[in-house]
């Protein structure tokens, strides 16, 4: 995948109104870039903040700009809003909207994200369900806490376990349903998923571990419960189903451009954000790319993944040397709990705890052979700061000494 750079003074048409998509085209006009930009959002807000989505939606405004609107007039950056693109003419090098207007490009940018996996079961229709992707989405999660419903959240993930402690916090009812044997089985280590469950519990939320939902019953239209593969059947009055998500790939499935291994989906790129198309680039959530730490190229959905992946494209547009490659991190609030994790958690590592978790001060260090590989820290900055720099510059570490909470850090590096 590679290609010439189109140059500073290209045509490039950003299909997305993300974070990926935000911080490309402020990079583009902040690395020197003096072609037109134009940038479609299906959404009919300016692109927002999504973090606070599952983390803060209760307290404050919900919508926080990533840019004021005002900045993408002053940068001469074009908005369209509201309107979705539906198809791509490689050869003549245009994307059609469903307002009708064809666009013709230089570049083409794909930041299209990825979509909430549906629940497929009966009754996932029913009103009170919902997933969370969107400031609408937020809104009427919002008002589910508000009116102080009984919350079940199909999916224990960060975001399902995000919004069961806003919940918690509220005094609301939480009930988390987990198919697999542990929340956080896929994206954190057991180690981390057992200190969270019991943060959990011990605030309130009943957490239900290999539980998988079969139908949802209601009355009145209304979701009123969850029945259970083994017949159970949990009482409520909303539903937050959060059981991963789907890249928004199918517009370059449809043109032809090559997408990821079956499993994994969205968009295939490389270290610059390339496609197989020469002028066609994807960024974000909908993509599959080379990960630090991961054999064969993966999806990671994370607001840092998008801002790198923004840097890369730039760099690819304007013919600059690629940025190096990143310590893959993210961040997750809970209750009292501020956790980061840089790098990527993989069975068979020697775990490390530095930190009492009663105290709510604690690292998580995953060796291998003496260098770490990741870090899940809680209210540790030092902690995740220096465990993330060792893992990206694979500096050996004395286990006895991290093990310290007394000791000082820069005394475990070998």
């Amino acid at each position: 995948m590679t290609h010439p750079p189109a140059g500073a003074g290209s045509r490039v048409v950003v299909i997305g109104g993300g974070h990926a998509a935000a911080a490309l085209v402020g990079l583009l006009r902040q690395e020197g870039h003096t072609g037109e930009v134009v940038l479609v959002g299906d959404e009919l807000d300016h692109p927002y903040h999504r973090p606070p989505l599952s983390k803060k939606f209760v307290d404050g405004e919900l919508e926080q700009w990533l840019r004021p609107p005002e900045f993408y007039g002053e940068q001469k950056i074009t908005v369209r809003l509201g309107e979705q693109a539906v198809a791509i003419d490689r050869a003549a090098r245009t994307v059609a909207l469903d307002s009708g207007a064809d666009l013709s490009y230089d570049v083409l940018v794909l930041a299209t994200g990825a979509r909430p996996r549906p629940l497929p079961v009966p009754g996932a229709d029913l009103g009170g369900v919902g997933a969370l992707r969107t400031l609408g989405d937020a809104r009427a999660l919002r008002k589910w806490i508000e009116e102080g419903r009984r919350l079940l959240i199909v999916g224990g993930g960060y975001i399902g376990l995000e919004v069961a402690a806003v919940a918690r916090s509220r005094g609301v009812e939480a009930v988390v349903l987990e198919r697999e044997e542990r929340v956080l089985a896929r994206v954190a280590s057991p180690e981390l998923s057992a200190i969270m469950s019991g943060c959990h519990t011990d605030r309130g939320t009943v957490i239900r571990t290999e539980a998988a939902v079969v139908a949802l019953e209601g009355a009145d239209g209304q979701v009123r419960r969850a029945v259970l593969d083994g017949g159970d059947a949990v009482d409520c009055d909303a539903v937050l189903v959060g059981v991963g998500a789907l890249p928004r790939d199918e517009l370059a499935t449809a043109a032809g451009i090559e997408t990821g291994p079956p499993g994994r989906g969205g968009i295939l790129v490389d270290a610059g954000a390339r496609t197989s198309d020469p002028a066609v680039l994807a960024i974000g959530d909908v993509t599959c790319r080379p990960i630090p730490g991961v054999e064969g190229p993966a999806r990671l959905e994370s607001i840092p993944s998008a801002t790198e992946q923004a840097k890369q494209a730039t760099a690819t547009i304007l013919g600059k040397p690629l940025p190096a490659a990143e310590t893959p991190w993210f961040w997750s609030d809970q209750f009292d709990l501020k956790l980061k994790i840089a790098g990527i958690v993989a069975p068979g590592t020697q775990t490390v705890l530095r930190g009492d978790p009663a105290s709510g001060r604690f690292a998580l260090f995953h060796l291998v052979d003496g260098r770490p590989v990741a870090v899940e820290s809680a209210n540790a900055s030092p902690e995740f700061m220096a465990g993330k720099k060792w893992i990206g510059a694979g500096t050996r570490v004395d286990p006895e000494v991290l093990r310290d909470a007394d000791a000082a850090l820069r005394g475990a590096a070998l």
